[in-house]
């Protein structure tokens, strides 16, 4: 039983690496995007460096939706904990991404993926805003958590403040930065034409 409890901490933690990693890569596209507005020459690195980006977005955001939902599968297929209702809603959210994104790669149509996925996952990432916040203020009521399974119950709780739900939100949240990030070439043209 020793040997589970040792793969199960240092999975978590490995996942948890790899949210907060995600959230940081997150964070630096945000401040270079902001940043690209008050700069030309920041604006035009900022361009190329998207250009380039886009040559692996699409696999970039497919494997961070399976890696996310291997680790929920993990959870409750190999460490039988039982998903909370809300960690339901953000499988619905997150599992179809990983058909989605995969169609999207084997196709190379970032358009359409930017279009329909990104709505996906921003869902999935207010699901597990909410979730998240529930754990770390578990007092208030709940609309959607019945008595077998709590929702403000964290079975993971990496560092103090990295559970499951945590998790979830970094991938829902480098989804939808990566596939934002990514310039189709739509978007190349719209902006060739304004400038």
């Amino acid at each position: 039983m020793s040997g589970l409890v040792v793969a199960f901490s240092t999975i978590m933690t490995v996942l948890a690496v790899l949210a907060m990693i995600g959230l940081a890569a997150a964070f630096l596209a945000v401040v270079m995007a902001l940043l690209s507005w008050r700069s030309l020459r920041v604006r035009a690195w900022w361009g190329r460096f998207r250009r380039g980006f886009s040559t692996f977005s699409l696999a970039l955001a497919w494997v961070t939706a399976t890696v996310a939902m291997l680790g929920s599968l993990y959870l409750s297929d190999v460490m039988n904990f039982t998903p909370c209702r809300l960690c339901w809603y953000q499988r619905i959210a997150m599992y179809p991404l990983v058909l989605l994104l995969g169609i999207a790669v084997v196709r190379n149509d970032l358009y359409t993926a930017k279009r329909y996925l990104i709505p996906l996952a921003a869902v999935g990432a207010l699901l597990s805003t909410y979730h998240y916040q529930l754990e770390r203020f578990p007092q208030q009521p709940t609309l959607s958590c019945g008595l077998e399974v709590l929702c403000n119950v964290a079975i993971a709780n990496v560092w103090g403040f990295v559970s499951v739900p945590f998790m979830a939100l970094a991938a829902f949240v480098l989804i939808v930065t990566v596939l934002a990030v990514a310039k189709d070439g739509d978007s190349e043209f719209i902006e060739a034409a304004t400038d």
